[in-house]
């Protein structure tokens, strides 16, 4: 078994002996998720950590959609607990590169691929993900390719 799946156990024995409501849920949620992603498939598997993070990091990117969705609809108090469901959420995934790590590390992956020009994105992307591995959402990372692409 994982060592974060057996902390997040751990925590939610914690978190129920605490009686704190909003972690208790959170990681309940989390551990189903993660129960799920290892029944999936043909055969029942036991997931590495990165797979746990991998699926920590979708359940994060719902409750920040969610959040969203909630606070465009006028609906405050639903968007904060989704937002408190993510913080929890983030307690668990590595720390997010900053802008300036993760231009380095973009930078040094057109250089590694010789890449010019937009329509080599893929080829970027393909040298820049498992080197990023969850500390950077998609949408930034390819934000950032693309405009080192560009100029």
């Amino acid at each position: 078994m994982s060592a974060l799946k057996d902390k997040l156990k751990a925590d939610l024995t914690a978190s129920l002996k605490s009686r704190d409501e909003l972690r208790l849920r959170t990681i309940r949620m989390a551990l189903a998720a993660v129960n799920v992603e290892e029944v999936s498939g043909k055969q029942a598997r036991q997931l590495t950590d990165d797979e746990v993070i991998k699926v920590l990091t979708k359940e994060a990117k719902k409750r920040k959609e969610a959040a969203e969705a909630f606070g465009n609809a006028g609906r405050a108090e639903q968007a904060q607990a989704e937002l408190d469901e993510q913080a929890v959420l983030e307690e668990y995934l590595p720390a997010q590169l900053s802008d300036e790590e993760l231009g380095t590390i973009v930078d040094a992956a057109i250089a590694e691929t010789g890449a010019a020009g937009p329509q080599a994105m893929g080829q970027v992307m393909k040298v820049v993900n498992p080197k990023i591995a969850g500390r950077a959402e998609g949408g930034r990372v390819a934000a950032i390719v693309r405009a080192r692409l560009a100029g």
